[in-house]
């Protein structure tokens, strides 16, 4: 080959490489400093997918939303969304790239074990970082200042499930069975059991068991269950998501075990009716907010016609509108703060005070990252979600 062909062809490769960096920037809303990166890690496959996907539809309506007034500080925003997968090993990494991408915040993941992979990055990276989901009160202290819960903790929603248990269904014993698989699982279990002998007395937990995410058959649970001289009042029962609530009621009811079960954000998902169908009777849930076109609140009214015209369907669950209030959440830190740095971001994420969202009003009181925020109890009734109660508990375990 000779020197005045090599020469031609490292031109024509210099322009090839010139074009190309040119297609990939007119793909974006604009140049790097005509928008503001946001990075979204979900679990888009996998398990938790039935969870994250409303989430990220949630978030993904709040960014379409925003861009179309305006964007935050004059500028658009690049919303860089990932898929974790259900996999700790991948959802580290996106929160790797999201880091490399230098978006200026983090939102995203509704499991505590995906934000646990996914904060500790982010503080390392001095960036906020939003779960729209993960509900673990120690999620803040285990990851750092950056670490901000949008919805409330597990203590919170566990301490309203048992007082409404209490009051509502006066129940004085009850049976406890939960994925030992999962932080978020063992965490709510924890905090039942501390919340029900706390009201009941030391041994009104007649039985303690455990399953995995996914089994499918419960006989021996059943049976140990029956096998009680004395039946419970209530059923107690943490599920990572809304599939194993179904499975477990249909079993359990199938069984001849019609006590009344109370569950936590888990069950929340038409997976549950899906899988459990009529077996769904007595099944009560805390979670986020009273998803309903017709009788939930103004806001949700909205965020529903809003969402059914984006994706032409109904949203999911309450995670839809925790995905869309996490991204509203932090683009009014960011509009507070006026400016994009991690810290300032921060400081006015903790400054934020009577946030009206879809999901509640969210205040971060001063010292503490989580949400001050009332707890919807869902009450199953002819396999359709209705209105059981909304509780601020009086008691609530510490974390």
């Amino acid at each position: 080959m000779t020197t005045s062909v090599t020469k031609r062809l490292l031109l024509a490769v210099l322009v090839l490489s010139v074009v190309a960096t040119i297609g990939v920037s007119g793909c974006k809303s604009g140049g790097a400093n005509d928008t503001i990166k946001i990075g979204g890690t979900f679990n888009l496959t996998g398990n938790m997918a039935s969870l994250d996907v409303p989430a990220s539809n949630g978030a993904l309506l709040a960014v379409k939303e925003i861009n179309a007034a305006g964007g935050v500080l004059g500028k658009k925003i690049d919303f860089i969304l990932l898929d974790g997968k259900t996999d700790p090993a991948t959802v580290g990494n996106t929160a790797t790239q999201l880091v490399n991408e230098k978006v200026v915040a983090i939102v995203g993941n509704t499991d505590s074990d995906s934000a646990l992979a996914v904060g500790p990055i982010a503080q390392a990276a001095g960036i906020p970082y939003i779960t729209a989901g993960a509900t673990s009160p120690n999620l803040p202290a285990q990851v750092g200042d950056m670490m901000f819960l949008e919805p409330f903790g597990d203590n919170v929603q566990a301490a309203a499930g048992v007082e409404f248990a209490v009051n509502q269904l006066h129940a004085k014993t009850a049976y406890l069975l939960y994925d030992k698989g999962t932080e978020y699982t063992k965490l709510l279990a924890k905090y039942w059991k501390d919340a029900f002998t706390k009201a009941n007395g030391p041994n009104s937990i007649l039985l303690e068991d455990t399953f995995q995410n996914r089994d499918t058959d419960f006989s021996a649970q059943i049976t140990r269950l029956k096998a009680l001289k004395q039946q419970p009042d209530v059923m107690l029962i943490a599920v990572l998501e809304a599939t194993d609530g179904g499975t477990i009621a249909k079993q359990f009811r199938d069984a001849g075990i019609n006590l009344p079960i109370i569950g936590g954000d888990g069950w929340d998902g038409p997976q549950l009716i899906e899988v459990g169908g009529a077996n769904t009777h007595d099944v009560y849930f805390t979670t986020h907010a009273f998803m309903s076109e017709t009788e939930g609140t103004d806001k949700v009214k909205k965020f529903w016609a809003a969402y059914k015209a984006e994706y032409n369907k109904d949203p999911e669950s309450a995670f839809a509108p925790l995905g869309y209030d996490a991204v509203y959440l932090l683009v009014d830190a960011i509009k507070r703060a006026g400016s994009t740095d991690g810290k300032a971001i921060r400081d006015a994420l903790e400054k934020t005070s009577g946030f009206e969202g879809v999901t509640g009003s969210i205040t971060y009181q001063p010292g503490s990252h989580i949400p001050q925020k009332a707890v919807t109890i869902i009450a199953v009734k002819d396999q359709k979600y209705t209105l059981g109660a909304t509780v601020v508990p009086q008691y609530i375990p510490a974390p």
